[in-house]
C-alpha cells in the first residue's frame, strides 16, 4: 500500500497532465479533452444521421443506415487504423495522434449517437409532428423548434453515458501514440520497471472516479426527467376532469 500512494505523490503529475507545462499536454487532463472534443462533434454528426435515418426519402435512409450499421458492426480498434492510414492520404500531410483519435471517435461513436437521438425522437408523441405541420410549419423548422428540444432533454441521461463510453474507448489512442491516461500510466511503468499492478491500478481507479461521477450524473437527470414526466402526465389527466366539474355541478 505504500508503495501505491508513493507512486501518486511521485507521478501525480504526470498521471494528471503528462509533460505540461515543459511539454505536450498529456495524462488524464488529456483524456477528458480528447473525449469532449470528440462528443462535441459526434453529437452534431448523430442528429443528422438520425435526421437522415427516419427522412421520407429512401436513398437518404439507405446512406444514413449503411454509416450507422458499418461503424456499429466494426471493432474500435479498426477504425483507428481506418483513420490513422487513410485521413493523411485523404489531405496530402500528416497528422499528429490527437487529432487522428479525436477523428475516430467522431466517426465511430456517431453512428450510437444517431440511434439514441433516433430513438428519442421516435418515442415523442406523432401528434406533436402532425400538429405542427397542420400549422404550417416546415419539416425543419418542426425538427428545430418542436421535436429536437423535447427529444434532447429526454436523452441527455443517455447522451452523459455515450460520453463515459468515449471516455473508456479514448484508452485505444495508446496504439498510435497520442499522450492521454494510459501512455501516461505506460510511461510511469517503464521507469519503474517492477511495480505494473500499482501504476495501472491508479489508472484503473483514476477511470473509476471520472465514469462512476458521470454515471452517478446520468441517473440523477433520470430520475428528474422521470418525475417532470409523470407530473406533465398527471397534469394531463387532471385538466379533463377539471373541466367537467361546472357540467356536473350543473
Amino acid at each position: 500500500m505504500s508503495d501505491f500512494f508513493s507512486i501518486i505523490h511521485q507521478y501525480w503529475m504526470l498521471f494528471l497532465v503528462g509533460q505540461y507545462p515543459h511539454g505536450s499536454l498529456g495524462g488524464l487532463a488529456n483524456t477528458l479533452l480528447l473525449s469532449v472534443v470528440a462528443m462535441l462533434f459526434a453529437f452534431p454528426l448523430g442528429i443528422v444521421l438520425a435526421m437522415a435515418r427516419i427522412s421520407p426519402f429512401k436513398a437518404v435512409r439507405s446512406v444514413a443506415a449503411v454509416w450507422v450499421y458499418v461503424f456499429r458492426g466494426v471493432p474500435l480498434m479498426m477504425v483507428v487504423f481506418w483513420t490513422y492510414f487513410c485521413v493523411p492520404m485523404l489531405l496530402g500531410h500528416d497528422i499528429n495522434g490527437f487529432a487522428t483519435m479525436a477523428c475516430t471517435l467522431v466517426i465511430y461513436e456517431s453512428a450510437y449517437i444517431a440511434e439514441i437521438v433516433r430513438g428519442g425522437i421516435q418515442a415523442l408523441p406523432s401528434g406533436q409532428y402532425e400538429a405542427s405541420r397542420a400549422l404550417g410549419m416546415s419539416y425543419l423548422k418542426t425538427f428545430r423548434l418542436i421535436i429536437l428540444p423535447q427529444a434532447l432533454y429526454n436523452m441527455l441521461p443517455s447522451l452523459i453515458s455515450q460520453l463515459v463510453s468515449i471516455i473508456k474507448d479514448s484508452t485505444l489512442g495508446y496504439v498510435i501514440n497520442v499522450q492521454e491516461l494510459t501512455f501516461a500510466a505506460n510511461q510511469v511503468s517503464n521507469q519503474l520497471l517492477t511495480q505494473p499492478f500499482q501504476v495501472f491500478a491508479i489508472v484503473a481507479l483514476s477511470y473509476y472516479a471520472v465514469c462512476f461521477s458521470l454515471t452517478w450524473l446520468a441517473n440523477r437527470l433520470e430520475k428528474r426527467i422521470a418525475r417532470q414526466r409523470t407530473r406533465h402526465q398527471m397534469a394531463q389527466a387532471v385538466a379533463p376532469s377539471a373541466a367537467l366539474t361546472p357540467e356536473i355541478t350543473q
